[in-house]
């Protein structure tokens, strides 16, 4: 399908004209494409061709409108690091409205009326880290948002201590609602109004077959509990790490959104921050699924005008659970394991591994790796050659063996259980750190390998198989700022 051929669905107008506002972007000077992804294309049925033209590079930079399009930016609030700011909004983003059921947004189009003295732009860096990095998480099978192109420019900003070029990203998600919307319109002057015109919006966006049950509001929350329950079991199966689970970056379709001191982990540690402003840990590694909660009874105690209060904190108690049972299910197939033949689903395995991986002091991902490659507990060097500290993980595989023996797993039904879970390439930092110092060059040839790396992360990659090594010391487990 061409440029001017989609169908531009423009579905927020009907809401309260101070919950929004109607602006055009402010483009950047000489644009230039970095990069377009092909998987996002086939998500609105656009032609990978039409990305290659002046008329693409227009859509990004905000000078070409899609038909039927009015762009504008949402307001909403949020608890920020647990304490809540009553006004925040899309400081930088422009929504262009929603093709084939994805709402379209461009991010870094310059400023609007919720840019708090901000400049309105994202640089080049973070928009690169979030292109490539929500690919990754898609292929992982972690709920998320997509990004279709991106572009950078002659326009500079500046941040922290260096004038950057600014760049534009296309993201895409089934929703743009978020946790801290419904806390903003629970604020307003016809709140009761106002939240029930956006649980009907989000209802009708991501959970349509609720629409004419009984009790939808309420069901509309069970059923964000229950995504948000496995996609936190995702993000920790993997040791994703969002850094800054605001609610107001919170998404009311269950989806990872916002992608900015984001980490997966390097070597493994509970306690790992990868935002260097969370000085007190709140969004710590280990506490990510205890924040999710607290931001979803946060929602709950927005909702209380149009629900029953009560139902969604009882309802609440199953999160954990549910959470629980996810990420046990996941750990026993990164094992190669099945945890319905052991009746505590082999958690103290699991809990074990944790502790000799952090003592071990071993990439967390490339032992799962290596674990799908092993070929006989005889011998386990191609793993321990990788542990500072060689005593926790030998002592763990004697535990592995056993479990294995009672469950009569043999190692060709684990190995092939493992390689439908256990990724050869994780997109770290270091990684992605290393095609932001070429493009800062106008070399994009590695923000286009690394995106498809990051799509196929279980291929081989031959020419990047250094990659698949633990990440160099010096680079583990660094701790980024939000402009990252």
């Amino acid at each position: 399908m061409k440029l001017n051929e989609l169908k531009v669905d423009m579905d927020y107008f009907h809401m309260d004209e101070k919950l929004y506002e109607r602006l055009k972007p402010t483009p950047l000077k000489n644009p230039k494409l970095v990069s377009f992804n092909k998987q996002a294309c086939d998500l609105i049925n656009l032609d990978y061709k039409e990305c290659e033209t002046q008329e693409f590079l227009d859509l990004l930079n905000g000078v070409k409108t899609l038909e039927n399009s009015k762009t504008y930016s949402m307001v909403y609030a949020g608890h920020q690091f647990g304490y809540f700011v009553p006004q925040l909004g899309d400081g930088r983003a422009i929504n262009l409205g929603a093709v084939n059921s994805w709402h379209l947004q461009t991010k870094g189009s310059g400023p609007t009326k919720y840019s708090r003295q901000g400049d309105g732009r994202a640089v080049l860096r973070s928009s690169i880290r979030e292109y490539i990095m929500s690919e990754a998480m898609h292929a992982l099978d972690i709920p998320t948002t997509r990004a279709l192109a991106i572009i950078n420019s002659d326009t500079f900003a500046h941040r922290e201590w260096e004038k950057e070029s600014c760049s534009i990203v296309m993201r895409m998600s089934p929703s743009w609602i978020r946790i801290g919307t419904f806390e903003f319109f629970a604020k307003t002057k016809n709140s009761k109004e106002n939240l029930i015109k956006l649980a009907d919006y989000v209802i009708e966006q991501n959970y349509p077959h609720l629409k004419d049950e009984d009790k939808k509001y309420e069901k509309m929350f069970y059923s964000l509990v229950d995504k948000t329950a496995l996609m936190l079991a995702k993000w920790q199966v993997y040791g994703f790490m969002h850094g800054v689970m605001n609610t107001d970056n919170f998404s009311m379709a269950g989806v990872t959104i916002d992608y900015g001191p984001f980490a997966f982990m390097d070597y493994f540690d509970k306690n790992c921050i990868c935002n260097h402003t969370d000085a007190e840990g709140r969004y710590s590694y280990n506490n990510q699924p205890y924040v999710a909660r607290w931001n979803l009874i946060v929602l709950a105690n927005a909702l209380k005008e149009i629900c029953d209060e009560d139902k969604l904190l009882e309802y609440m108690k199953t999160f954990m659970p549910q959470h629980e049972n996810v990420y046990l299910e996941l750990m026993n197939k990164r094992l190669g394991l099945v945890a319905v033949k052991s009746g505590n689903s082999n958690l103290d395995l699991i809990l074990e591994l944790l502790g000799a991986l952090e003592t071990s002091k071993i990439d967390y991902n490339v032992f799962f790796y290596k674990l799908t490659n092993l070929k006989s507990f005889d011998d386990i060097s191609s793993i321990t050659d990788f542990c500072v500290f060689t005593d926790p993980i030998q002592k763990w595989f004697d535990s592995y063996k056993k479990v294995c023996e009672i469950q009569d797993s043999n190692i060709e039904e684990r190995n092939e259980i493992m390689k439908r879970v256990n990724p050869k390439y994780i997109i770290k930092n270091y990684m992605l750190q290393e095609a932001i110092q070429l493009a800062h060059s106008g070399d994009y040839s590695l923000v286009n390998d690394l995106l498809k790396i990051a799509q196929n992360p279980y291929a081989e990659h031959l020419k990047y198989d250094r990659y698949a090594n633990p990440t160099p010391m010096e680079f583990a487990n660094l701790k980024l700022s939000c402009s990252s």
